[in-house]
Formats: structure tokens, C-alpha cells, sequence
């Protein structure tokens, strides 16, 4: 059944029919050429050092072959930029969920993390220089990217916590680990030494040559989301080492990789800083919005694809228990229906947000983009859940995907801001509602009890 088939019908009018017969078309790239190489590409890691100075044939191979069908660059929405390939942010949706069944097929079509929020970043906020050295080669897909924001002495989850600090000095930014004032030179950004970003995606990609850096540039102003700053730091500069390659529940994601980076007076040329001192939540906020929707858009085709391998097991002639086979029991048919309806759900969720921030911008979908970060790894988690259960021992072993999959929806749960987060923020603009709704149930009760008198009889308990 094809993918455009298949559209929830809340929101068919709203795609377009080229957005359609893109849908289809990677659907079947996906599905015959993407999820096929994900097998090629772990044989042609390897194993040992290498994996990390090498980048598989296959990537390439795939590039090459999006490029051809046109499938290039599609998350850039064309209602915010015109650097993309003219698809909303719900029609590309609808197309990411397809890219979220193998790990290659993001990269494959130039739409992965952290990438895509780099180059919005830069197509958003960047100036034409850097434009120019930086966002052309990452759209041409010549080059990678990281993205250093999260640090390891500090509670990164609120973010006024980083402390990486740029002082200027001259016409450069050296980066340092005290904490000082910021000196005013009107040529020179400086990055001061000791603290350590980890979690850097993207960094130990032998093609990563540019990381966006939030730094504390401020610390003294009086605003505390006016106390940080972007800068770009161009990987190889003097000062800037990969202490280690970090794992995630055992994967290395090698080549890509999530580095523990330590800046030590690193200096970078004060033409680095992206729109100017004191932007950096500005930025962040800008970037995070749609990236966190980009993540959930492949959650929902990791939850379809466990939900595709849990139905194919059930399903095999082999597999009976207590005289009939795996799906005519109802615990299974259970699993499957509730999945059906978890990930339906869901995606509709998604849609909103998307079709949110494509009528507004991503503040404005601040209350959508929450609800689905905190919702829908979660029902990813319990898709791929349900599916491990199916296959028993061997649904946690390297013999079906789901325990890779799994591990990598667990940190969703926590990447671009915890669930925690996210509920506070949800539930605390939700409560502000209180004092409204406190007199409009009053008001109610008073129109009830006037209703009653005037009828002549007496209020009665509902008990």
C-alpha cells in the first residue's frame, strides 16, 4: 500500500500532490534500497579504530541515488526558508516518518541530525559569509556537522546553567572554563578553557568540519537568557580536543558519534558569532523547535517498522504456544491493536505541530512541539516494547533491529530537553488557566442554583 494512500484524511487537503508522489518515492527508496544497506553498512565499518576515520561506500552510494530521484534536502520548509525543496513542515512529516525505519536513509536524502538543525541555524540566522563557507557545502552534503551545547559538570537541562564562557579579546574568541566579565575589544571574541561539552552528535564524523558552539559570552548581564552567545567553530582549531567517543546503551554510532569535547583557549575569529552577543536562546529556541518535531517524525516510523517486524513474527507458521499459533492468542492481538492506535494517534498529534509551526513559526507551536516530544517517544518505546516481547530473547540481540531501535527512542526521552522539562513547561501554561476557569464554574453554579430558585425547589446533592 502506498504511503500517499495512506495520509490521515485531516489533513490530505493540505498536501500537495507533488508532496504525494514524493512520499511514494521514498517510501519505495526506504523500503527497497535503505533498509536493505543498513546490513552493508555495519559490514563495511568494521571493526576497531577504523570506524571512526572511514565513512562506509555505501552512504555515498545512496547520496548519489537521492540526488538523482530529487530527494534532497526536504526538511528545509518552505514557508521559513529558500534554501529547501518546497515542502511544508506537515508534508515533510509525513515524509520523515518513511526515513525513520532505517538508519541510513536520513543521511542517504541530507535530512539527519544534527545537520538539519545546523543548516537552518545558518540559512535562519547565519550572514552571507558564513552562509557561503558553511551552509552551501552542508547542503551539497560535502560536509558534516555537530552541534555543542549540552555540558557535563552542570544540569544541562536548564540551559542558563552552560558555562562554557567567550571573552573577547581582539578580533578572536579564545574559550575558557572561569567564569568572568566579559571584556569590550571591538575586534576580538575569545572561549575560555576547562569545561566540558559531551553528548557532541555529529562530532566524530571524519567529514564533520564545523561545530555550533553555545557559550556563555555574558555572565554578568542582568537577563539571564541574554548571557549566552553561537559561535562556530570550525573543528581542528588549536584548543578544541575529543577527549572520547561516548556509547548509548552500548551503540557507538560509528562514524557519526557523540563526543565529550574539552575547549581549551580555543581561538576563533569573532566573524564566527551568529547574529550577535546575547542571541544564543534566541537561536537555540529557533533550532531546537523543529528539530525536536524532525525527531518525532521518525519516531513514528521506528514505532511503524517494530510494529511491521511484531505482526511478521506472530505470524509465522514456526512459532505455536499451547497448541495455536502466536497471533490467535489475545494478548498478542492486544499488542497489536493497541499499537494501531497509539501510533495513529500520535502521528495526528505530529501534524498539528507541524501544520502549527508552518501558520505560525516554531514559538508559536511552543505548546504542540511539547506535547509531542514528551508523547511520542514514549509511544515508540512501547511499540518497540510490545515487539521485543513478540520475539522474546531474540528481540534483544543484534538478530532483528528493535534493540538498537530501542536504545536509540530511549534517549529521545531526554535529547532537546527531558520530558520533565517539557511537562513543567506544558503543565504550568496549562494552569494558568486556574483563575478563568475558577469563575467560570462559579459563574455556572450561580446561574444553576438562580435556575433552580426561580423553578421553586431546592438544590440537591448529585450523591
Amino acid at each position: 500500500m502506498s504511503a500517499s494512500s495512506q495520509i490521515p484524511h485531516l489533513v490530505a487537503g493540505l498536501v500537495s500532490d507533488r508532496a504525494k508522489k514524493t512520499l511514494d518515492t521514498v517510501q519505495k527508496f526506504v523500503e527497497e534500497d535503505c533498509i536493505p544497506a543498513d546490513a552493508l553498512l555495519q559490514v563495511q565499518l568494521g571493526e576497531g579504530a577504523q570506524r571512526w576515520s572511514m565513512v562506509p561506500p555505501v552512504i555515498d552510494e545512496l547520496k548519489a541515488q537521492a540526488k538523482k530521484l530529487g530527494l534532497w534536502n526536504i526538511f528545509l520548509s518552505k514557508t521559513h526558508y529558500k534554501e529547501g525543496a518546497g515542502f511544508t513542515n506537515l508534508e515533510y512529516g509525513l515524509i520523515a516518518e518513511q526515513l525513520g525505519k532505517s538508519r541510513v536513509a536520513s543521511e542517504a536524502m541530507n535530512c539527519s541530525a544534527p545537520d538539519t538543525g545546523n543548516m537552518e541555524v545558518l540559512a535562519k540566522y547565519g550572514n552571507d559569509a558564513q552562509k557561503k563557507e558553511w551552509l552551501a557545502p552542508l547542503l551539497e552534503g560535502q560536509i558534516r556537522s555537530a552541534f555543542l551545547m549540552t555540558e557535563r559538570p552542570v544540569a544541562s537541562s536548564d540551559a542558563t546553567n552552560i558555562s562554557l564562557t567567550m571573552k573577547r579579546e581582539g578580533n578572536e574568541y579564545v574559550l575558557n572554563g572561569s567564569v568572568c566579565m566579559m571584556e569590550t575589544g571591538p575586534f576580538m571574541l575569545k572561549v575560555l578553557t576547562g569545561e566540558k561539552k559531551w553528548w557532541s552528535s555529529g562530532a566524530g564524523d571524519p567529514r564533520c568540519k564545523i561545530y555550533i558552539v553555545m557559550g556563555k559570552s555574558n555572565p554578568a548581564h542582568p537577563d539571564k537568557f541574554r548571557r549566552q552567545s553561537v559561535i562556530l567553530v570550525p573543528a581542528g582549531t588549536k584548543g578544541v580536543i575529543v577527549k572520547r567517543m561516548l556509547s548509548v546503551y552500548g551503540y557507538d554510532d560509528a562514524p557519526h558519534g557523540h563526543a565529550e569535547i574539552t575547549f581549551e583557549n580555543a581561538r576563533v575569529p569573532a566573524s564566527n558569532l551568529v547574529l550577535g552577543e546575547g542571541r544564543g536562546f534566541e537561536i537555540i529556541q529557533g533550532r531546537l523547535g523543529p528539530g525536536r518535531i524532525h525527531h518525532c517524525m521518525r519516531s513514528l516510523g521506528a514505532a511503524e517498522r517494530a510494529l511491521e517486524w511484531m505482526i511478521a513474527r506472530v505470524n509465522d507458521p514456526t512459532r505455536t504456544t499451547f497448541g495455536k499459533p502466536l497471533h490467535e492468542h489475545g494478548t498478542i492481538l492486544n499488542w497489536i491493536a493497541t499499537s494501531r492506535l497509539d501510533i495513529d494517534a500520535a502521528r495526528l498529534l505530529v501534524l498539528a505541530a507541524a501544520h502549527r509551526i508552518d501558520t505560525s513559526d516554531a514559538k508559536g507551536a511552543l505548546k504542540e512541539i511539547a506535547e509531542v516530544k514528551i508523547m511520542v517517544p514514549q509511544v515508540s518505546l512501547s511499540v518497540i516494547d510490545r515487539a521485543v516481547q513478540a520475539f522474546g530473547a531474540a528481540g534483544v540481540c543484534q538478530d532483528t533491529p528493535l534493540a538498537e531501535m530501542w536504545a536509540q527512542q530511549r534517549t529521545l526521552r531526554i535529547a532537546d530537553g527531558p520530558d520533565e522539562v517539557h511537562l513543567q513547561q506544558l503543565g504550568r501554561n496549562e494552569n494558568r488557566r486556574g483563575g478563568i476557569l475558577r469563575e467560570k464554574i462559579e459563574e455556572q453554579r450561580r446561574k444553576a442554583e438562580e435556575l433552580v430558585r426561580q423553578f421553586g425547589a431546592k438544590s440537591k446533592s448529585h450523591l
